[in-house]
């Protein structure tokens, strides 16, 4: 599996998540098949299909997590200083006559375009990749191509 990049949050935050789902998550699930085995015929117990459902689930999101944390690279927040645009690093880009947006560049674990996170395997984070301040990025986007200007690489 390639690289996966975090943010030193980021990785906190899904090592909670695998801890959360190894022991309280499978507990309650433990406990769900338990009480639907003791209602009786398990051919036809809706619950206790749930419940399997749910564990092949999460059993499979657990080790989604322990791949992507042990592929994990942290990203190095603490320096601001770039000179073009990599993984970790924000970036102000301007189309056209619109507003100046700001992006932060994170793996695709953390991408959330609504939160101005956007990943590095992203249509405009492959494009920005390696561009520095000044430069003129044209954007190869499902919705057709367009053209960015650097503002700001920090």
């Amino acid at each position: 599996m390639p690289t996966s990049y975090l943010t030193r949050e980021g990785y906190e935050k899904l090592q909670q998540e695998l801890e959360h789902l190894r022991t309280q998550k499978r507990r309650e699930i433990a406990e769900r098949l338990q009480e639907a085995m003791e209602d009786g015929e398990l051919i036809e117990n809706a619950e206790y299909e749930d419940a399997k459902n749910e564990q092949a689930f999460v059993e499979g999101r657990i080790k989604e997590l322990e791949l992507l944390l042990a592929n994990a690279r942290v990203i190095d927040e603490s320096n601001h200083e770039h000179e073009s645009v990599q993984v970790g690093c924000r970036v102000t880009i301007r189309e056209g006559d619109l507003e100046p947006e700001t992006y932060f560049i994170v793996g695709p674990a953390e991408a959330d375009p609504r939160l101005g996170r956007i990943s590095h395997e992203s249509p405009i984070g492959k494009a920005l990749i390696n561009h520095k301040v000044g430069d003129t990025v044209k954007v190869e986007a499902p919705g057709g191509a367009y053209t960015v200007e650097i503002l700001k690489v920090c």
